[in-house]
């Protein structure tokens, strides 16, 4: 109920009610309207206080959103080659620093023991060759670069005693990177491998003239048999072994494998590994040119290091054309130095560079240690031909980049030294990354490199304990203790000729 009071204002009367509440007096036009000027002056404040907040919100999410990503634009320490800088740096103190070079004698301080090893049995080595299969033939191109090639060469003579085949001296494939012609006479002692072999395999020069002539006297006529890499040797007697058996529309049976690399297995049986042992280190011997020139070589370094007071140490820098553009890595060629790569990896390896899926990313190659290292830091078979003898007899091997030639060449040093042999293999990510420093000094970039070279002593005293069972490396980096028979029958047979000698 609701009356009104003397001043015309109106009051709830409401019984219900226990407190009786008085309603406010109604604004005027004129203050609702400066109310209202009020709220608009509060909300126009409010929407420019937004309009200048949440654009500095925006910008500083997107800062820290996109900070990242300006990190990644700035190259990570020990992407750039700066090595080239730091030489010419240090060079004046490098020349300076006559009495207090790193002495290799103290870096090799560690020791290996050799345990007592069993003495071969004959089940060990390969057994003589039967007669060879009617007029059976295998022809194999050796691809790749020397060391590759000497691996196919040698896998040819497993696979020629697995079919009890004629061998044809392999032939050397050309290859647009290295553009070599030689042939295997070039580079090997071709009469000194087929004598030394002939108690395993027949190898022949050349293939009967009936059978050329059959084939237009062009061995390219001849239907390549393609093999699946790494195959096992039951791949060899159940798959082309029948291969070669059914081409009997001809006299003569033949076939012809290309390319050859890397096409057996590592792991073989024990009188198989054998003839891998015995073609690599006795039945392969350079060229009397190559083996002249070599051994000239090696005498000086021995005589100028003895005169010297130093030692003889051989560097495998790998820092070649072909290797450099496989690397993709970036020196300081600049644009000339892109082009040319670019031509090489095409010429070399096609369109494998510029499919959709590779990413070449050249700062991270270097970081990481897969950039070959340059000198700072022809015919092309033949010179590494010359390379791995001048390296094989040396004191110390130093090699700073993978590949056929290293692994080759410590396999082939751990053979002749029975496990060990003197090698420094440098820490390329600890180097990539002391090479960034610009400002470091003489004194204590050496003091580095002797704290590396320490490391490098003490791995490589740690050969690996190969099993026959388990074997999955490369035996021509690690032929022990596959090739240790070998070994030993040939230090008895040197012991025997001493004697001999002594007698007469």
């Amino acid at each position: 109920m609701t009356s009104k009071s003397a001043n015309g204002y109106a009051i709830n009367n409401n019984n219900n009610n226990n407190n009786n509440t008085q309603s406010s007096p109604p604004t005027s036009p004129k203050n609702r309207q400066s109310s209202r000027r009020r709220l608009r002056r509060r909300g126009s404040f409010r929407r420019r206080h937004l309009l200048l907040v949440v654009p500095l919100l925006y910008f500083s999410g997107l800062i820290s959103c996109v900070r990242p990503l300006f990190s990644l634009l700035q190259p990570p320490a020990g992407a750039v080659y700066r090595s080239h800088d730091i030489f010419q740096k240090l060079w004046t103190d490098i020349q300076a620093d006559n009495s207090s070079s790193i002495q290799l004698s103290s870096v090799w301080i560690y020791k290996r023991k050799l345990k007592e090893q069993r003495h071969c049995s004959t089940g060990n080595t390969a057994s003589t060759k039967g007669s060879p299969g009617t007029n059976l033939y295998l022809i194999v191109d050796a691809n790749g670069g020397l060391n590759q090639q000497r691996s196919s060469i040698c896998n040819a003579v497993v696979i020629a005693a697995l079919l009890n085949a004629t061998l044809l001296i392999p032939r050397l494939e050309f290859h647009n990177v290295w553009r070599d012609s030689s042939g295997f006479a070039d580079i090997y002692d071709e009469d000194h491998f087929i004598s030394t072999i002939k108690d395993y395999i027949t190898v022949v020069k050349e293939l009967p003239a009936d059978l050329m002539e059959k084939y237009d006297s062009d061995i390219s006529n001849i239907r390549n048999l393609r093999v699946q890499a790494w195959a096992p040797p039951s791949y060899y007697l159940e798959e082309v072994y029948p291969v070669l058996l059914k081409r009997s529309y001809f006299i003569c049976r033949v076939v012809h494998i290309s390319p050859f690399a890397n096409r057996l297995s590592m792991h073989l049986p024990s009188h198989l590994q054998f003839l891998r042992c015995f073609s690599n280190y006795e039945a392969l011997r350079f060229s009397l040119a190559i083996s002249t020139l070599a051994k000239k070589l090696v005498k000086r370094m021995i005589e100028r290091s003895s005169n010297s007071g130093g030692n003889y140490i051989s560097i495998h820098l790998r820092f070649e054309e072909d290797m450099v553009a496989f690397s993709c890595c970036i020196y300081d060629g600049g644009v000339v130095e892109k082009s040319e790569m670019d031509v090489v990896r095409e010429k070399g390896w096609g369109k494998k560079f510029k499919q959709k899926y590779r990413v070449i990313a050249p700062g991270l190659n270097r970081i990481n240690g897969k950039c070959p290292m340059t000198p700072v830091e022809g015919y092309s078979s033949r010179l590494a031909a010359v390379d791995y003898l001048v390296c094989l007899f040396s004191e110390v091997f130093v090699t700073t980049q993978g590949g056929n030639f290293p692994h080759f060449l410590i396999g082939h040093r751990r053979y002749l030294f029975n496990g060990h042999a003197k090698t420094i293999k440098p820490d390329k990510i600890k180097l990539v990354s002391l090479l960034q420093n610009t400002s470091i000094s003489w004194i204590e970039f050496k003091g580095q490199m002797g704290s590396m070279l320490a490391e490098s002593d003490r791995k490589g005293i740690m050969v690996p304990r190969v099993k026959k069972s388990t074997r999955k490396g490369s035996i021509y980096s690690n032929p022990l203790p596959e090739c240790r028979c070998l070994w030993e029958s040939k230090r008895a047979t040197n012991r025997s000729n001493s004697y001999l000698m002594v007698a007469r």
